[in-house]
């Protein structure tokens, strides 16, 4: 597994944008699948958005039409492009990945703080 280490967050206004990055400590490039999931306050951990290897991509029905996951192989980087902003999306922000479709997910992250307040 890689390490994995995201940074990005902050504190927006609703209807901001923020755009997280999860850079790895090698390359992606055959990793089966890498996520984005956050954790709200009080709240269990959610997968927010995911990417295959192949580019294809699921989303959470709460960040549809919002948020867009991204890969660049060659920078060993996934990013989670975040618009309109709302405070539901306060939440502590973590990446992950399967290698293989078989193999559980890595170990977590410290994460990215992202929290919406006017």
């Amino acid at each position: 597994q890689v390490h994995l280490v995201e940074s990005g967050g902050g504190l927006v206004q609703p209807g901001g944008s923020l755009r997280l990055s999860c850079a790895a400590s090698g390359s992606i490039s055959s990793i089966f699948v890498m996520y984005w999931y956050r954790q709200a306050p009080g709240k269990e951990r959610g997968l927010v958005a995911a990417i295959t290897s192949k580019g294809t991509t699921t989303y959470a029905d709460s960040v549809k039409g919002r948020f867009t996951i991204s890969r660049d192989n060659a920078k060993n980087t996934v990013y989670l492009q975040m618009n309109s902003l709302q405070p539901e999306d306060t939440a502590v922000y973590y990446c992950n990945s399967r290698l293989n479709p078989w193999d559980a997910l890595g170990d977590w992250g410290q994460g990215t703080q992202v929290s919406v307040s006017s």
